[in-house]
């Protein structure tokens, strides 16, 4: 597997004296398999130049594929500006996270509406495929690729591509779940366990490494790793090599050097099993070759990340009724925003007939809490799911049961009751 990076920078391009080294270009990778494959991880400002070897007369017709790891600007500014796109014969599959409220196209069509951009996603003439994606796995060609979900302020996944006995893993932007971990210290539980499962035994692990510990005490909710936090995750989960990306557009080539110099010192004052860290630099090519490991501790999901696993919230309606009517605002608001179609509902038998109408997906409710014989006030636990389901006898009996046995427990009788 061949790896070359054309966009390594993190939030902004930075060109300049001080980034010349390192490169000032946002984030875009190209890996290639033996066979061929062509795979373009994220489309910031680098795939302008990456698309620039594709426009020679003598290059042939292109066969590829797009990664986009997340929408934010640093990563598909340069879809714009990648001529291979506008080249007809050329054939182009997309990828990325499904969103809630729009498709991965329509998101990308956005930054090219006419308020902001000559021309129009339309006015690509190659043949252009655009897949939705979810946590799991596909395949591109002889690339097997597992997709999980990161820890950012927008939905983004992080790619695992495996291909000839080699495993690159691609995981930019992730926030640490543990602030305690985020300075290189505790104990990997939880959601930061999952994610030291999905980078284990990469032959190449390229991660978001865009502040200091130090740095990250302002940066917290910014979506970003830091330098300390990858490292300990690479040590537990057996990664061979680590290039650091997303490079603050703040840091310059010197500053770098000197984050690295300490990455490695960390390193050796702590042993273990060799890892070499290095900053991605723009123009760098890599080969990745299989190493011998143990893969088995590798998690990776078993479904289809282009099989929705459940029905989209903006494909189905939210159902709210609360009381109060500026919290009512607010969550109204909240959501709306996101994209997702709101119903209000004033009382139970409203929602009743809003949910045999058009079953929701979510359906937030409030209404007079339930009291038990004496009169007092109970905690109110209402559990509504839509999913259509087929019960036989038995399932129903079982379900009356569950309902008698709460109903005896919140009343404290003796007596058998038929449950609601």
């Amino acid at each position: 597997m061949r790896v070359q990076f054309w966009g390594t920078r993190g939030s902004i391009a930075t060109p300049g004296p001080g980034t010349i080294r390192y490169g000032g270009n946002t984030s875009c990778v190209e890996v290639r398999s033996e066979r061929g494959t062509l795979v373009i991880i994220d489309c910031g400002t680098g795939a302008h130049p990456l698309g620039q070897r594709f426009a020679t007369p003598e290059a042939n017709r292109v066969r590829g594929h797009i990664l986009i790891s997340h929408t934010h600007w640093d990563h598909i500014q340069g879809l714009p500006f990648f001529d291979p796109l506008f080249a007809a014969g050329n054939e182009w599959d997309i990828y990325g996270p499904k969103g809630l409220g729009r498709s991965l196209r329509d998101t990308l069509a956005g930054q090219m509406q006419y308020t902001y951009f000559p021309i129009t996603l339309d006015q690509f003439e190659s043949t252009i495929r655009y897949h939705d994606l979810m946590e799991g796995t596909f395949v591109i060609d002889d690339i097997r690729i597992s997709a999980r979900y990161l820890n950012h302020t927008a939905l983004t996944l992080g790619y695992r591509l495996e291909v000839d006995g080699a495993t690159l893993v691609y995981s930019s932007d992730h926030e640490p779940h543990s602030r305690t971990l985020a300075g290189g210290e505790g104990e990997i539980t939880g959601q930061d366990l999952l994610h030291a499962e999905f980078i284990s035994n990469a032959d190449l692990l390229i991660h978001d490494a865009q502040y200091t510990a130090d740095e990250y005490q302002s940066k917290v909710g910014w979506g970003h790793s830091t330098i300390e936090y990858v490292l300990k995750l690479a040590r537990h989960a057996r990664v061979k090599r680590i290039a650091f990306t997303h490079h603050d557009p703040l840091r310059d080539d010197d500053a770098l050097d000197l984050l690295i110099e300490g990455a490695r010192a960390s390193l050796s004052r702590n042993g273990g099993a060799p890892l070499e860290v290095f900053a991605a630099a723009e123009g760098q090519t890599l080969e990745v070759k299989p190493s011998v490991a143990d893969d088995t501790d590798r998690a990776a999901p078993d479904f289809h990340a282009m099989t929705p696993v459940a029905p989209a919230l903006i494909e189905r309606s939210v159902l709210l009724g609360l009381a109060d009517p500026i919290m009512t605002a607010l969550l109204s608001d909240a959501m709306r925003a996101e994209g997702l179609r709101i119903k209000l509902f004033a009382d139970l038998n409203d929602a009743r007939k809003l949910i045999s109408k058009e079953p929701p997906s979510l359906a937030i409710l409030e209404h007079d809490p339930a009291r038990i014989d004496d009169g007092s006030c109970i905690g109110t636990l209402c559990l509504i799911d839509t999913r259509p389901r087929s019960l036989d006898p038995a399932d129903v009996a079982r379900l009356r049961d569950l309902s008698d046995l709460a109903v005896q427990e919140l009343n404290g009788m003796n007596t058998p009751l038929r449950g609601h």
